[in-house]
């Protein structure tokens, strides 16, 4: 096995409050600079319209000479600060973790252990910019680009800003094909609910997933190859074995279901304690569902079987006349 990670979606796993473990998707350096590109826009239409207010409250106040040169320039300093610092901290504490820039690109910012930032989170994030990352008053060039590395080789995504107040962005919406989950083969039920999936890791699965998918799409000998290298790795991983005859993908579809099944059940608990307190982050993580796309013309034991049609309603009977 050499490919099982390569379609792997950046994850992370954050263990709330109460010790649940939760498994979202986090932002990486693409997502979140655009919409650091559309804050940085809004930031110089709101810095021009405060500049364009106070020119206009001097120009009408000129004649009695309270404005002078440092009056002037301090105004243009808490301007400026209000603008880079304000305008962060403002969003993220009332809209719980997204500016305008991160809700354009459907991102949040959360806590460590999954829970909504508070004022103090929002603050430090802030400082942290305006000193080192954007606009990186105390080593312009050199904080950009060791901001952008950091940004870049943190495997969780974090920023400096991130690092120093606990918190990391995630994504809110998720791609509807990362979330399709294969049905479980009804022979096959008992059997899984015995499965040890313990060493079942998120990269495999999700390998398996884009694999059962897509495998009509695949080719033979390319198809046949690629579903035994991913059996040869899932039963490496798993216990016990699969039953004798079951065809590669029902083996596969049965992993990947009954895996499915357990997160599901641990999700909805969680769900349930806590959805009163953090509603945004759970519904941040909910996967949606999307049927594979089939190719008419594959079949063997590593091609499902096609979706039977769905069952036409009966015809009403006409009414018997009576005698």
């Amino acid at each position: 096995m050499t490919d099982t990670s390569a379609a792997a979606a950046p994850g992370e796993r954050l263990v709330s409050g109460e010790a649940v473990e939760l498994e979202v998707r986090v932002a990486r350096a693409g997502s979140r600079v655009l919409a650091l590109m559309l804050d940085i826009a809004l930031q110089c239409l709101l810095l021009i319209a405060l500049l364009f207010a106070t020119a206009l409250v001097v120009w009408l106040t000129v004649r009695t000479n309270i404005f002078d040169e440092g009056l002037l320039e301090a105004i243009v300093v808490v301007l400026m600060a209000v603008t880079l610092v304000g305008y962060p901290v403002f969003w993220e504490t009332f809209l719980r973790g997204r500016t305008p820039g991160k809700a354009a690109m459907g991102l949040r910012v959360v806590r460590d252990d999954g829970g909504p930032v508070r004022f103090r989170h929002a603050l430090a994030r802030a400082l942290v910019g305006l000193a080192i990352e954007w606009p990186g008053l105390l080593f312009p060039v050199v904080s950009w680009l060791g901001s952008l590395g950091v940004l870049m080789l943190n495997p969780s995504g974090k920023r400096i800003g991130d690092l120093v107040a606990g918190t990391i962005v995630i994504h809110e919406r998720t791609p509807a094909a990362w979330g399709w989950v294969p049905a479980m083969p009804p022979p096959l039920t008992r059997w899984a609910a015995l499965l040890d999936l313990t060493g079942l890791d998120d990269s495999l699965a999700l390998a398996v997933r884009h694999f059962l998918a897509r495998n009509r799409e695949i080719a033979e000998p390319a198809r046949t190859a690629l579903g035994q290298a991913l059996a040869r790795e899932v039963a490496s991983r798993t216990t016990p074995p699969p039953p004798p005859g079951v065809p590669g993908w029902a083996y596969l579809a049965a992993v990947l279901a009954e895996r499915h099944r357990r997160s599901s059940h641990r999700l909805a608990r969680a769900r349930a304690a806590s959805a009163a307190v953090w509603p945004g982050l759970y519904a941040a993580v909910t996967p949606r569902i999307l049927p594979p796309r089939h190719r008419a013309g594959a079949s063997g034991p590593w091609a499902p079987p096609l979706p039977a049609p769905p069952a036409q309603p009966p015809m009403p009977r006409p009414p018997v006349p009576h005698a």
